[in-house]
């Protein structure tokens, strides 16, 4: 019998990973740039991974829920674009600071504010360079039960619990013991 509640895909080098690769703990998290949900999530993970260093990565996939976010897309393109000139999670914190402001003039003035090479932003935008990286997070994401955002798995189990500090510190310690990625 299948555990619905476990994460199957793997994590790779190509996945987005904050602060330390070899982590004991993974905090992997689907998002979607245009989800509010999200954007309250991402400074507590970021702040948990940041309070953690040694101790807790976080992996970063994208999940844009085009029927609902018809934006999330071009976003999720964009993080991607600036992932290739090394500043992904500078984008995806100027994306979720500024969402859902998903213009692609907006994203050029994002793109520009963090620093990016525009005229490689702007060929591998119109491009759709990155797209098949987006579409194989979302695919992975589906293989690992996702059906909406955010979704969060630690150390390879889906936690479903409040997006707090506290509920995900306690569920962290909670699963210490679970199977490590």
């Amino acid at each position: 019998m299948r555990d619905d509640r476990m994460q199957r895909t793997p994590i790779t080098d190509a996945d987005w990973c904050m602060i330390d690769p070899n982590a004991p703990v993974t905090l992997l998290e689907y998002g979607d740039f245009e989800c509010p949900y999200c954007a309250m999530a991402a400074p507590v993970l970021e702040g948990i991974v940041d309070e953690n260093p040694d101790a807790i990565r976080l992996i970063y996939r994208h999940f844009p829920v085009t029927t609902v976010h018809p934006r999330s897309l071009i976003a999720a393109e964009a993080a991607e674009a600036a992932g290739a000139q090394g500043k992904f999670w500078e984008m995806h914190n100027a994306l979720f600071a500024n969402q859902p402001n998903f213009e692609i003039d907006s994203l050029r003035v994002m793109a520009n504010g963090i620093g990016l090479e525009m005229r490689r932003f702007d060929r591998e935008m119109e491009a759709h360079v990155h797209l098949p990286e987006v579409r194989q997070d979302f695919r992975r994401g589906v293989t690992d039960g996702v059906n909406g955002t955010p979704t969060i798995f630690i150390n390879r189990v889906r936690y479903d619990g409040p997006r707090e500090r506290g509920a995900i510190l306690s569920a962290i310690a909670a699963l210490a013991g679970a199977r490590e990625v």
